[in-house]
C-alpha cells in the first residue's frame, strides 16, 4: 500500500479545522433503536426524539438506548433528512486519528488483491456506508486519491481523515470533490475553505490522471469529471465484455469515458461504435482508446462514435439495418426517489427494446442499472418483458452485481445490477 509520502501539503489542507470536540446526547425512537442495533448506518430526522445540546454539522452524536446505555456514535447533520450517519455501533469508541486509520486499513484489507495490484490501480477504497463511513467515498487512481463528500458533516473531520489516508494509502495527491447538494448548501467557514476540485494534499493535477484497469490504460479527470472522474464499479463487467468481443461488432451506448469500448477493442472486436449524449464523454473515450493503441487489437479495431440521444441513435441504426454482435446499455440512474420507480422500469424496458432491435441473432445483450431503488428482480423482469414485446427470447441469462471494491453493507447499498443474455428468435 506504500509508505507515507513526503509531497508538500496544499494550502487548503492547512486550513482544515480539527475535529469538533463537542458530543451530543441523542435519544431515538424504539424502531430506530432496533435498526441501529441491526447495523443500519442512517438515523432519519423523524427518528430523533431529543438532542442535547443543539448540534451543528459534524458534531459527534452519541446515541443512547432506553436505559441510557451507549448504542452508537455518528456524524450529526441538522439540515439533512439523514440526521445522523452512524460510524460505530456497540461499545463506546473514541473517534480520532486512530479510528480513521483503523477504518481505512480495514477497507483496504476487504479489497484483497486489488490493493497493490500491478494490473489494476484504479479502484474504490472507501465505499461510504458500506465501509462504515456514511457519506464518504474515496477512489484511487494510481497515486492520486479522490475524496468525495456527500454530507457537510465531514468538513470538520477532513484534517484527520486526510492524515489517516496519507498514512495508510501513501498517495502523492488527495483531491476533494463535493456532492451536488454539499457544494450548493455549504456555509461559512466550510464554503470559504473547501470547494469542489481542490487539493487537500500534494498538488492539484493539471491533466487527467493515468491509471490501470485490468492491464488497460485509462485517464480520469479527477478535478472536473463526473463523480470522481471515472465509473469504477463496472470494472468486472467490462472485463466480461472484453472476453465476449473477439471478432465481434460491438455497440456501447451511454459510453461515458469508454470503459466498455476500450475493453471490447482490447478483446479483439472488429468494430466498436460508441454513443453518448455528451461530446466531452466521446472525446474522453477517444483519448482512452489512444492510450491503448500499443495493443494490436485496439489499433486494428474500427472505432466509430456518435454524439446523440441513446434512444434516437439506436432507432436510426435499427431503421438503417445496423446489427451488432454485442450491445451494451449502461444508462445513468433513473430512480433517485421512490415515486420514480415505475417510470424508471418503463425506461429500462424501452431501452431494452431499442437495444434488442440491434442485436444479431445469437448475439449478446448487456444491460445494467445503477438505481438502488430498483431491485434486481424488477430490473430483470423489465428487460425480459421487453424481449417478449420484441418477439425474441433471452437465453443463458447471467446476473452480475458489485465488485470487491464496492461491497454491500446494507440493503440500500446494493445499487448495481447487470444482465448478460444471448438473444434468440422467439417462438
Amino acid at each position: 500500500m506504500g509508505g507515507i509520502t513526503t509531497e508538500p501539503v496544499a494550502e487548503t489542507s492547512s486550513q482544515s479545522a480539527s475535529p469538533t470536540a463537542r458530543r451530543l446526547a441523542v435519544r431515538v425512537t424504539k424502531d430506530a433503536a432496533r435498526q441501529i442495533r441491526g447495523g443500519h448506518p442512517w438515523v432519519f430526522d423523524s427518528s430523533v426524539v431529543s438532542v442535547r445540546p443543539e448540534g451543528t454539522a459534524g458534531d459527534l452524536a452519541v446515541i443512547f438506548d432506553e436505559q441510557r446505555d451507549f448504542m452508537a456514535i455518528g456524524l450529526y447533520d441538522p439540515d439533512s433528512p439523514i440526521r445522523i450517519r452512524v460510524l460505530h455501533h456497540g461499545k463506546p469508541r473514541q473517534v480520532d486519528g486512530a479510528f480513521w486509520r483503523q477504518q481505512f486499513a480495514a477497507a483496504g484489507e476487504r479489497r484483497g488483491a486489488l490493493v497493490g495490484s500491478v494490473h489494476t490501480d484504479g479502484y474504490r477504497w472507501i465505499h461510504g456506508e458500506n465501509d462504515g463511513l456514511p457519506g464518504l467515498v474515496v477512489d484511487r487512481y494510481g497515486s492520486t486519491l479522490v475524496v468525495k463528500l456527500y454530507s457537510p458533516a465531514w468538513f470538520p473531520h477532513l484534517n484527520d481523515v486526510v492524515d489517516a489516508l496519507v498514512q495508510i494509502a501513501g498517495p502523492s495527491n488527495v483531491v476533494l470533490r463535493l456532492g451536488r447538494t454539499v457544494a450548493r448548501d455549504a456555509v461559512p467557514p466550510w464554503s470559504e475553505r473547501f470547494t469542489d476540485g481542490t487539493a487537500l494534499f500534494g498538488h492539484l493535477p493539471t491533466a487527467p490522471v493515468r491509471f490501470k484497469e485490468n492491464d488497460l490504460n485509462f485517464a480520469a479527470d479527477v478535478v472536473h469529471g463526473q463523480k470522481t472522474g471515472h465509473f469504477l464499479d463496472q470494472r468486472d463487467n467490462r472485463l466480461r465484455v472484453r472476453r465476449l468481443s473477439r471478432g465481434a461488432r460491438v455497440l456501447d451506448v451511454f459510453c461515458c469515458t469508454g470503459g466498455f469500448t476500450v475493453n471490447a477493442a482490447a478483446g479483439g472486436a472488429e468494430l466498436v461504435h460508441s454513443v453518448d449524449l455528451s461530446a466531452p464523454a466521446i472525446e474522453a473515450t477517444r483519448q482512452n482508446m489512444e492510450l491503448n493503441r500499443h495493443l494490436p487489437s485496439v489499433r486494428d479495431c474500427h472505432h466509430h462514435y456518435t454524439v446523440g440521444d441513446a434512444a434516437e441513435v439506436m432507432g436510426q441504426m435499427a431503421a438503417s439495418g445496423r446489427r451488432f454482435d454485442v450491445v451494451v446499455v449502461d444508462p445513468p440512474s433513473f430512480a433517485a426517489r421512490k415515486e420514480q420507480i415505475p417510470g424508471a422500469l418503463r425506461a429500462y424496458g424501452r431501452l431494452a427494446e431499442s437495444a434488442l432491435a440491434l442485436v444479431e441473432k445469437g448475439g449478446t445483450l448487456v444491460q445494467s442499472s445503477c438505481s438502488a431503488r430498483i431491485t434486481a428482480g424488477d430490473f430483470v423482469d423489465a428487460v425480459e418483458l421487453a424481449a417478449e414485446r420484441s418477439g425474441v427470447r433471452l437465453q443463458d441469462v447471467t446476473r452480475t452485481g458489485h465488485g470487491i471494491d464496492h461491497p454491500v453493507g446494507f440493503a440500500q447499498g446494493e445499487y448495481l445490477k447487470a444482465i448478460f443474455a444471448t438473444v434468440i428468435p422467439g417462438r
